[in-house]
């Protein structure tokens, strides 16, 4: 066998609950649960001579092959069987990029079994976990082949779901015309907490301290325009549904007038407590 053809389906987070951020790695430790979608990208990939991997894509730019997640994923596995040939992705994409869908991660896992398959099946099942893992946080859910999972950790950690019927009536969904890469929103999402506990921080100094001074100092700190545009920053990639969020795609900070009507009910709390 010198070709293989195979699909790399997208994905939504059907829920998001993001728990810390690890230090120094910077991942965030996650609950999230994961459904495949019929929308799918496709990878033809076919066996060289030589060692060495090229990358093909008809669809959007991708940037350096170098940086791909497929192309990553296909080097693991040539080096694990000792580079006995080289292959060629050809990548077609219909999975729009940034959108919180996994088309890269997808991808890389497509590449993963396909590269596999083409050496027959010389890398376990296990390795290949391990490799996806290493890649990247969505690639093993991919890698694994579930319809649908719970996840935790960096979502590398699965509790695989069976397959839902389908139900005679589809639902539309729609992306956003703007791309948001994950790791911007992970960021967004840090400095949105970093800037609700520099608020909490203001409203206690407000509280502990009976001087006009101190009274002026904490008004600066809840006016700090830099804590409005971390705000602005984090809500710029809020959902407008219900509870469930989906990185990229929607991730959900709590409805904008509730927030509202907490913050104005706590600066006049610190007011009070000050006067």
């Amino acid at each position: 066998m010198d070709r293989v053809r195979i699909a790399a389906h997208a994905k939504l987070n059907l829920l998001l609950r993001i728990l810390a951020r690890e230090a120094p790695a910077g991942y965030h430790q996650i609950e999230t649960a994961f459904a495949l979608l019929e929308l799918a990208d496709e990878l033809i990939v076919t066996r060289t001579a030589g060692g060495e991997v090229g990358l093909t894509v008809h669809g959007p730019d991708l940037g350096p092959p170098e940086q791909n997640l497929a192309v990553a994923c296909a080097r693991a596995v040539l080096e694990a069987i000792g580079h006995k040939f080289g292959i060629t992705i050809e990548l077609t994409k219909r999975i729009p990029v940034q959108a919180g869908l996994g088309g890269g991660s997808s991808d890389a896992a497509a590449a993963l079994h396909a590269v596999n398959a083409l050496a027959g099946n010389a890398v376990p099942r296990h390795e290949l976990l391990h490799f996806a893992t290493r890649v990247g946080a969505d690639v093993a859910f991919f890698a694994s082949g579930a319809p649908a999972a719970l996840a935790w950790g960096r979502g590398e950690r699965l509790l695989r779901l069976p397959a839902r019927r389908p139900r005679p009536r589809s639902w539309p969904w729609r992306c956003r015309r703007f791309a948001v890469a994950t790791p911007d929103a992970y960021g967004w999402w840090t400095t949105c907490i970093r800037a609700r506990g520099a608020r909490s921080a203001a409203c206690s100094t407000l509280t502990r301290s009976p001087g006009g001074q101190h009274r002026a100092t904490g008004r600066q700190r809840l006016r700090d325009s830099r804590l409005r545009k971390a705000s602005a920053a984090a809500c710029a990639v809020r959902a407008p549904g219900r509870n469930p969020s989906q990185l990229g795609a929607a991730v959900r900070f709590g409805k904008r007038r509730g927030r509202g009507v907490r913050e104005r009910s706590a600066a006049r709390r610190c007011r009070h407590g000050a006067g």
